[in-house]
């Protein structure tokens, strides 16, 4: 099964809204980066480890996998190492345009994708979900006002 490694910091840079929102409120952006991630891995199966600097403030739910802070290291750090101890690195797909980290990667058999690649896809796949779940409203809201209107 292939194991998503994300470089969380450098994908909300990569994301022009997250980049915006992460400049008033860092909470925020790795809230909605969560949220992203969460709905682009629906019905995927694969692991997943997200990987974002400082400490934990507010926890945070990962639905395919986990979230690591780096605390007192950076993450880059901590995402050689789970290279390091991972038993098969070529099932190991790292998200990141840090061009050290994607070196490191690719010298350890892992697949490589930039960050900004990977943020167009779940941007794609999180505005098809809003636009699903717009659709499913209108239809429940249709529903509702023909029963309404059709039973007099």
């Amino acid at each position: 099964m292939n194991h998503y490694i994300i470089d969380g910091n450098n994908l909300i840079g990569k994301i022009k809204s997250l980049s915006q929102i992460q400049s008033k409120d860092k909470q925020s952006s790795r809230v909605q980066l969560v949220s992203l991630l969460n709905g682009y891995f629906t019905g995927k199966k694969c692991n997943l480890t997200l990987h974002l600097d400082g400490h934990v403030k507010t926890p945070l739910h990962l639905s395919k996998g986990k979230i690591v802070y780096s605390e007192n290291h950076i993450s880059d750090y901590m995402i050689r190492q789970e290279i390091d101890n991972s038993k098969n690195r070529k099932l190991i797909i790292l998200v990141s345009s840090d061009h050290s980290l994607m070196n490191y990667a690719k010298v350890n058999s892992c697949t490589v994708i930039k960050a900004e690649e990977f943020g167009n896809q779940i941007q794609k796949i999180g505005e098809a979900n809003q636009e699903n779940t717009a659709l499913k409203q209108l239809e429940q809201e249709k529903s509702y006002f023909h029963r309404l209107f059709s039973d007099k």
